[in-house]
């Protein structure tokens, strides 16, 4: 789509919220917007503001609630949707070339790219291997059919 100059609302969200490796950005627990975002400021409000105090006495029989104030400011991280995606501000993962290398090739997804698969990525091992099967399905299923088949999958398999 990108070389014919058009770029659908539907694309332009797809590109939003999936990164040029192929990881589901808008499921990620950083990502401004997304499902975690809106699941923690929904627990978050149903919680209140109080409900520290009440976990102090809950403890007494039930120790797991001992730990309520380190969940709750890892609750209030994710609730505050922190990142806009790795088009956006770049990946959290701050040795990852791809966005900046997908930008400088002028694609969307390094599988367009003639030189896929390469090393310009800067992955350990693991996620390149993540990194280059992502881009395989992409590549074998079209975009769009890959965003619809990891959009309600979770982010952390």
């Amino acid at each position: 789509m990108r070389g014919k100059g058009l770029v659908s609302m539907e694309y332009a969200d797809i590109l939003h919220r999936l990164a040029p490796c192929g990881l589901f950005c808008g499921n990620c627990v950083a990502f401004a917007g997304g499902a975690i975002q809106e699941h923690a400021q929904a627990l978050a409000g149903k919680l209140g503001d109080n409900f520290g105090v009440y976990a102090e006495r809950f403890a007494a029989m039930n120790p797991v609630f001992e730990g309520y104030s380190a969940f709750r400011e890892l609750l209030d991280y994710m609730a505050q949707g922190s990142c806009s995606g790795c088009r956006g501000k770049g990946c959290l993962f701050k040795s990852c070339k791809v966005t900046e290398c997908v930008r400088d090739k002028g694609v969307d997804f390094c599988f367009e790219c003639k030189e896929f698969p390469c090393e310009t990525h800067s992955m350990p091992p693991g996620l390149a291997e993540r990194w280059q099967k992502n881009n395989e399905k992409m590549r074998d299923m079209g975009v769009g059919d890959y965003f619809d088949a990891f959009t309600n999958k979770p982010r952390y398999p």
